[in-house]
């Protein structure tokens, strides 16, 4: 029997599907600013959301925390008692100084806003089945798996939101990962590796970590790219085996991993997309999805650069003006002409 849970509550009506909590960010005392990674880029995409009148605190939903309860769906317990040393978060998170603090700032200030953004990607994967659609402005911890993380990712929020769905809402028995990360899906992919329910899309690097041979025996539709790929080489790849994917298996739900660490310049993903690439791709998934009436959940995962909370951003508005998400899903109860009308950006 499935143990409680805070992650599947209800969620009203007059909420968008896109999760979010301030406490996502991690500020402390500057450490953040360590990792190439913009810890506070989570808060600045909602901030870009918010200046363009398409959320308002009213109406995005707020993530919960997992519990360890919630962890242990497919983290094992001895995973979850070794984030209790510095020393391993410290080499998980690749924030070197971690490992002179105690245990207990750590939890705080980086292990709970990774838990809470596992959260979120947990409680959007059922809103994404209730609505069609949800974005997770956080998550996408692809490297870690049920007993090993890695590459800043704590917690295996992927595998976990799959596996809940699976236990929890009837109806769901097939996944598809589609991760388009410059970086191999190493961690769902271990998880989910003799699991015919989940059939795994991987575009990637091929010259960069995690170069997970064992991991790769998992992808269904491996696109290895070269150094330096530009548009329209790839968005032509992404479409076609998009469409080939979803062909091949018709699943129940598609969890789409969107990493911004394909940007031209980016220091770790060696990839050379344009901003307008990146909102092209995205709309490229998401018309896949819509087309065939299939659920589909966004985690945004890597990205380095100072610049990606604006392009994340005017991703998702751009998904919005083309009708791929937004205010239909408010017609629920509640509603009215009027909240419809704030939902919609200005001309």
């Amino acid at each position: 029997i499935s143990h409680h849970t805070e992650l599947y509550t209800s969620i009203p009506r007059t909420c968008l599907p896109i999760v979010y909590h301030p406490d996502y960010n991690i500020t402390f005392m500057g450490l953040e600013k360590l990792h190439p990674f913009d810890a506070g880029k989570w808060g600045k995409v909602i901030h870009f959301l918010k200046e363009e009148h398409f959320i308002t605190d009213g109406n995005i939903v707020e993530a919960r925390e997992a519990t360890e309860e919630d962890l242990l769906v497919v983290h094992t317990k001895r995973y979850l008692n070794r984030l209790k040393w510095s020393l391993v978060v410290a080499t998980i998170t690749e924030i070197p100084p971690l490992l002179f603090l105690p245990n207990f700032l750590v939890q705080r200030k980086v292990l709970r806003p990774l838990r809470t953004q596992t959260g979120g990607t947990i409680m959007a994967g059922k809103l994404a089945v209730d609505r069609g659609w949800a974005i997770n402005v956080g998550g996408g911890f692809h490297h870690c798996s049920s007993d090993r993380g890695g590459g800043f990712c704590a917690f295996a929020d992927i595998t976990l939101a799959i596996k809940f769905l699976f236990e929890r809402v009837e109806g769901i028995s097939r996944a598809t990962i589609i991760d388009l990360d410059a970086h191999q899906g190493n961690g769902h992919e271990r998880d989910f590796l003799d699991d015919r329910r989940v059939f795994i899309m991987d575009v990637y690097n091929r010259y960069i970590y995690p170069g997970d041979g064992y991991a790769k025996r998992a992808i269904k539709r491996k696109v290895e790219l070269d150094w330096g790929t530009e548009d329209s080489e790839y968005l032509q790849k992404v479409e076609l085996h998009c469409e080939g994917a979803l062909n091949e298996v018709q699943p129940d739900i598609i969890v789409y991993n969107a990493g911004t660490d394909i940007l031209d310049g980016d220091p770790l993903g060696g990839l050379s997309i344009s901003p307008q690439g990146i909102v092209n791709r995205d709309e490229i998934v998401f018309r896949a999805a819509t087309r065939r009436g299939i659920p589909i959940l966004m985690v945004t995962s890597g990205g380095y650069q100072k610049k990606t909370a604006r392009i994340i951003a005017d991703s998702i508005l751009n998904l919005h003006r083309q009708g791929l998400i937004g205010a239909e899903a408010l017609e629920g109860e509640g509603s009215s002409s009027l909240v419809t009308s704030m939902m919609l950006p200005k001309p």
